[in-house]
């Protein structure tokens, strides 16, 4: 014998059964929410306050991502040094040299915004970007970049002039080595470029990704950020 439940118990019973669903549902998608909010806030809380980048770590895990993919032969690692930072601090004062590195984060965040790219700032007038090029296209976007960084800035009644010291490093010249030493490639390659001793476009050796530092900075820099001792 079959019990039918009469229409109306059948409508509470219904009712009553959509209440804890729904209740659930709205617990899920406020935890969601809240999640959400606290990546946000832990993403926002490793930017730079100044540029608005990333830093060091997050570049490094970008591009170690990247060296998994089938994307590690397009993978060029940049170095950029500012030239004359400390003159601008001196003779302008600090405000005009916190503008400069708000100019130059905002520019490579908008070169960086139409490409397969992280930039990031690795401490005082440094940055560094882990970018995907075609290799037919790669030399003269690169160049492009420069040519945008060096563009002079408006600061209250003063023209400032910006220069930047490039370094290249190409994860297919350096198999199988990690986004550290492709980086440290990329340093030794502007360090290189920006005494003379080699001109752009020079693209990082092998032996530049394993050159000596002292005390964790390459050998005859000052006053820029630590780079990462070499595993």
């Amino acid at each position: 014998m079959r019990l039918h439940a009469p229409a109306g118990n059948r409508a509470l019973l219904i009712t009553t059964l959509a209440v804890p669903l729904t209740g659930w549902t709205v617990h899920v998608l406020t935890l969601h929410r809240r999640l959400a909010a606290a990546r946000k806030d832990l993403a926002a809380a490793r930017m730079d306050p100044l540029s608005g980048l990333a830093g060091r770590p997050e570049l490094l895990a970008y591009s170690e991502r990247l060296l998994c993919t089938q994307h590690r032969d397009a993978l060029y690692v940049l170095l950029l040094d500012g030239v004359g930072f400390k003159d601008v601090n001196d003779t302008y004062g600090h405000a005009a040299g916190d503008a400069v590195i708000q100019t130059i984060g905002q520019r490579l965040a908008r070169w960086s915004a139409n490409r397969q790219a992280f930039p990031a700032r690795l401490g005082g007038d440094e940055f560094a970007v882990s970018v995907v090029l075609p290799p037919s296209t790669a030399l003269t976007e690169i160049a492009g970049l420069r040519e945008q960084l060096q563009q002079p800035l408006q600061h209250e009644q003063h023209t400032l002039r910006l220069d930047v010291s490039l370094g290249i490093a190409r994860a297919v010249d350096l198999p199988g080595e990690s986004s550290r030493r492709i980086l440290r490639g990329a340093d030794t390659a502007m360090y290189k470029v920006k005494k003379g001793r080699e001109t752009l476009p020079y693209l990082a050796t092998r032996a530049d990704a394993y050159a000596d530092t002292v005390n964790g900075r390459r050998a005859g820099r000052r006053g820029a950020a630590p780079l990462e001792r070499a595993a």
